[in-house]
């Protein structure tokens, strides 16, 4: 493998002939971490432009979570640290269109549930497979946020506005089998099919020109990674905006100590 792949400790990189398998690796649910988050705006250009890697198999370790998203703990703990906030928004832009840049079909493995942040990195990938009792969603909305780092643009784009607005406006995530049938994702199977669905889908991209696959999906993503360069830096100012709110911190809190919110008007 090569070593340019060397300085990544909160992803785990490995390499498999032509397939390199990125992991989150902060088990059991794979909630995101400033370092995880800082190596997943690097990580895709890094692959992308390793001649030796042919697919991409995205995954969180273990088997309950692929990505849990943010820890409501450390939101209250981050409230009001604007250096903090500033550097994830600037991160969570530049992971989302570093994922759709990288020329290299990315196939997310789904082993657990994907919220917030960790259903926006699933969905950014090409082929989406999630075992059936996967929740994905978005709560950010729960947490007294706009889902700006990501759920803004991918959702609409995959099962149209009106099922985004379904879920982004309530927080209500979905099972594995539900998201596929909607069209969010590319398949749901049974947890013990899962590692052969992806297999079949590696050796399928390995049988083609790899060329041609890279450039079909560089034309594929035209249209959403334009309007990620044009309209993300608005979607997260809009997130810090309501990030700045108190009705954020109580969002939290009241998750934290599992009691109604009691919001202000704004």
């Amino acid at each position: 493998m090569s070593n340019r792949y060397a300085s990544y400790s909160a992803l785990s990189v490995r390499q498999d002939g032509h397939v390199l398998t990125i992991t989150l690796d902060n088990p059991p649910l794979n909630g995101m971490t400033p370092a995880a988050h800082e190596e997943l705006t690097r990580i895709w250009a890094d692959a992308g432009g390793d001649s030796s890697v042919r697919v991409i198999v995205f995954t969180g370790a273990g088997e309950r979570g692929f990505c849990a998203g943010g820890d409501p703990r450390k939101m209250i703990d981050n409230w009001g640290n604007r250096e903090r906030w500033h550097v994830g928004i600037f991160e969570a832009r530049a992971i989302i269109v570093a994922m759709l840049e990288c020329p290299k079909p990315v196939i997310a493995r789904i082993n657990g549930h994907a919220m917030g942040m960790g259903a926006s990195l699933a969905l950014a990938a090409d082929i989406t497979i999630a075992v059936e009792d996967a929740l994905i969603g978005d709560p950010h909305v729960s947490v007294g946020l706009a889902a700006g780092d990501g759920g803004s643009l991918l959702w609409p784009n995959l099962v149209g506005l009106v099922e985004a607005r379904r879920h982004l406006l309530s927080g209500e995530p979905l099972r594995g089998k539900e998201a596929a049938a909607k069209g969010l994702i590319t398949e749901s199977v049974a947890r013990e099919d899962l590692d052969a669905m992806v297999a079949k889908w590696v050796d399928l991209f390995l049988s083609k020109s790899p060329s041609a696959l890279q450039t079909t999906k560089q034309a594929l993503n035209l249209d959403i990674l334009d309007k990620a360069r044009r309209h993300m830096g608005e979607m997260l100012r809009l997130e810090t905006k309501s990030w700045e709110s108190p009705n954020h911190r109580e969002a939290v809190q009241a998750m934290v100590d599992k009691r109604p919110p009691d919001f202000i008007d704004e």
